[in-house]
């Protein structure tokens, strides 16, 4: 009688064994899953830093002309009304073909 339920146990701990390492949702996926979770959070975090600082650049852009000034000058190059613009040009240097 006991070895039958010995024998009964041993099969039952044997087939969960398989489910927990070979099944469906076996321990492999699920550390892959907890590993993808990760690195999407730490994706989020990026993406709510960048959000941040484009809100700050909006809410700056709205506000001031300061922003607004700032980025005229070092996007498009614009000149305030009595600024002189002075332009350098480096001199090209000559290559020899042979």
């Amino acid at each position: 009688m006991y070895r039958w339920l010995l024998l009964t146990l041993l099969l039952m701990l044997a087939g969960l064994q398989y489910r927990l390492w070979f099944g469906e949702a076996n321990l492999r996926e699920v550390w892959l899953l907890e590993e993808q979770i990760e690195q999407q959070r730490i994706e989020n975090a990026r993406l709510i830093e960048r959000n941040k600082r484009l809100e700050a650049e909006v809410r700056d852009l709205k506000q001031g002309l300061a922003a607004l000034e700032e980025r005229a000058r070092s996007e498009m190059g614009m000149v305030q009304e009595g600024e002189t613009f002075f332009q350098l040009i480096e001199p090209e240097q000559e290559t020899r073909q042979r």
